[in-house]
């Protein structure tokens, strides 16, 4: 299988050579069971580094375009990301973002380590933005425990802009699992949702001590697109809470 190929022998050793991690928490993943990871976004490399040290096979969301492209280009591609385990999402409509959801938590109903970014896209400038709520209702509509992972140090690997990884030591924080049993039943609550998605972002800033800004992070992008990059989102007053492809937010919300 293609997934395990590129794991353990190619190009997985050689990324452990070059990229040494710190690894801490790895006992917060129950060895079975549906189980989402979590995870703040500060690279590319982040969705490569994470899988390679984790024992269970990690399945990730994708573009749809990475599965559509025509020609012999797109054939490869769609075997590449289908063998390395990411499933196709349509970010298009409301009803594609929901198919979406349905796909993820059919996933992990089925015992899979589903791997997600709640902001949705790549911090711009290595701060921890507010997430979006599909996390929370795959939580609520499957019933898994989430465990929250921080990416420390990637950015510096692989960094906005560079096609290119350098050779730098990172590190990976798994965190205690989240359990969000007491809210069972209330799935499409976009109050419930918020409240989950908070939480979940609130222990990734305490994990990866990243700074928080209560702004998505797509907002973000836009205002530096629009040649606003200076005028940085403010940070709620709590202090700092922490482009695959992204679940959207939930319709709900």
């Amino acid at each position: 299988m293609l997934y395990w190929f590129m794991k353990y022998v190619l190009p997985g050793p050689v990324m452990r050579l070059l990229w040494p991690a710190k690894v801490t928490g790895l006992e917060n993943i129950p060895d079975e069971g549906g189980v989402i990871l979590a995870g703040n976004h500060l690279a590319v490399a982040d969705s490569f580094f994470m899988p390679l040290r984790v024992s269970r096979r990690v399945t990730f969301p994708a573009k749809q375009e990475y599965f559509t492209e025509p020609g012999l280009k797109g054939r490869l591609k769609k075997w590449f990301f289908s063998g390395v385990g990411q499933f196709p999402i349509d970010r298009s409509s409301g009803s594609a973002a929901q198919a979406a959801i349905d796909t993820a938590v059919r996933l992990v109903r089925e015992g899979r380590l589903l791997g997600i970014y709640p902001e949705g896209t790549r911090s711009p400038d290595g701060r921890l933005y507010k997430g979006k709520t599909g996390v929370a209702r795959i939580a609520l509509e499957s019933r898994a425990p989430v465990v929250p992972v921080a990416m420390v140090g990637t950015e510096k690997v692989n960094p906005i802009g560079s096609r290119l990884w350098w050779p730098r030591r990172i590190e990976i924080r798994f965190g205690t699992p989240l359990d969000f049993s007491r809210y069972e039943g209330l799935s499409g609550d976009r109050f419930i949702e918020r409240s989950i998605t908070d939480e979940i972002m609130y222990a990734l800033m305490e994990l990866s001590g990243q700074e928080y800004v209560d702004v998505y992070a797509a907002k973000a992008k836009e205002l530096q697109a629009a040649g606003q990059a200076g005028a940085r989102p403010a940070v709620p007053a709590q202090g700092g809470a922490g482009e695959a492809a992204r679940i959207p937010e939930s319709k709900a919300s």
